[in-house]
């Protein structure tokens, strides 16, 4: 309850004070018109109906192997613009443009999220979990919690000892997970089985919101902020003019080793292949920038130079970039191979010419991940402007700069 709440209805504070009830209710829509007129100032940035989509994706909750919610929400968006929309039998989602058939072009990020699984039921009703991904230990106690059922969301809060009642060794490191459980509120082993079945998935609460003028914070953040920056390039292609064919994919499964995208590029069999992924944003206190390069959120997207990336389609990228006054930043990458679905990608049969597109992101793999909306559309329209300049028959080989 809001202090405005509690003041309105207790009337033994106020008297019933009328005068006084009728300057709240002032305040209250006051703030309720500052609330609309911040939404109005973020729509100018993006499109309505994008808006309300990166609202349902963010806030759907799908742990690798289990996205089926999010799956659904990706296809009925892309259903609107593309040309066709399928899935395949690991449940990767793909939305097809059929401009030509020069030159094939791939777009994935990856829908899938860390997460948790129910493995075993205490006499007390608790449940106790594994991790789906790599879960960051430190992060997950107190965390609030949603069991995916086939009965629908069950709410649940992860639990520990007090820290009273540990030792002070237990204080300096990060909890194992068999030392955690989740409590949904039942009373007893008997009770949770009527709601909860071992194997289901849980999900960290959704918790979507912005933070100032352009930051986005959310659960789940990797990434489903890829998965939106290609179903809206999809949605931008298709309003331009384009000589070839485009197949947007949301991937499954990243999160546990690139194991969406291998079977989507093997089937889809393109020529060139662009992974967007989130990247490390250094412009946080102790994150070395001399190990990381210095990347800032609402810096523009961020271009990787390592194995995983064409050096001919970089420079492509590079050049489109500064043709077009986009925004971007540069780094090695996190290492000098692997780690997105850039990797499995460009190794899909005879091989792609592949080039990953980072939006900076801080707090990666906790609850509160967060991004900058400016970064999200300076890679919407580096790839957009990019998929737009290629008229087939270019040579992707390697060259030197």
């Amino acid at each position: 309850m809001s202090a405005n709440q509690y003041i309105l209805q207790n009337a033994h504070w106020n008297g019933g004070n009328p005068v006084l009830r009728r300057i709240l209710c002032g305040f209250r829509r006051l703030g309720m018109a500052l609330n609309n007129s911040i939404q109005i100032w973020r729509l100018a940035m993006m499109d309505k109906k994008s808006l309300s989509f990166l609202e349902k994706l963010l806030n759907s909750s799908g742990p690798s192997g289990f996205e089926y919610q999010t799956a659904e929400i990706f296809r009925d968006y892309l259903s609107d613009f593309a040309d066709r929309v399928y899935a395949d039998v690991m449940g990767n989602s793909i939305g097809v443009l059929d401009r030509g058939d020069s030159l094939k072009v791939m777009l994935a990020g990856h829908y899938d999220e860390i997460g948790f699984q129910v493995v075993h039921f205490s006499d007390e009703g608790y449940l106790y979990f594994r991790s789906v991904g790599g879960i960051d230990r430190t992060t997950v106690p107190g965390t609030e919690v949603e069991i995916l059922t086939a009965k629908g969301r069950i709410a649940g809060v992860i639990g520990k000892k007090p820290i009273h009642l540990t030792k002070e060794k237990e204080r300096d490191s990060a909890p194992e997970l068999k030392d955690l459980w989740i409590d949904i509120g039942s009373e007893d082993k008997k009770e949770t089985q009527k709601l909860v079945s071992v194997g289901d998935p849980v999900a960290v609460k959704s918790n979507f919101k912005f933070l100032g003028k352009n930051k986005i914070m959310s659960k789940g953040m990797d990434d489903k902020i890829g998965a939106f920056v290609v179903a809206e390039t999809l949605r931008t292609l298709s309003k331009m003019r384009i000589s070839c064919q485009v197949f947007a994919v949301g991937t499954v499964q990243e999160e546990l080793g690139l194991r969406g995208a291998t079977p989507s590029a093997f089937g889809i069999s393109p020529d060139v292949g662009f992974a967007v992924d989130v990247g490390f944003a250094t412009d946080v206190p102790d994150l070395p920038k001399k190990e990381c390069g210095d990347i800032r959120l609402g810096g523009g997207a961020a271009l990787s130079r390592n194995a995983d990336n064409n050096p001919t389609l970089l420079r492509r990228l590079k050049d489109i970039a500064a043709k077009k006054k986009i925004k971007i930043q540069e780094k090695v990458g996190f290492r000098a191979s692997g780690g997105t679905d850039t990797a499995a990608i460009q190794l899909s049969r005879s091989g792609v010419a592949t080039a990953l597109i980072s939006i900076p992101n801080r707090y990666m793999h906790t609850p509160v991940e967060l991004c900058d909306i400016r970064d999200v559309e300076a890679a919407v329209k580096l790839l957009s402007e990019t998929i737009a300049s290629f008229k087939g028959g270019e040579s992707f080989i390697p060259s030197s700069f």
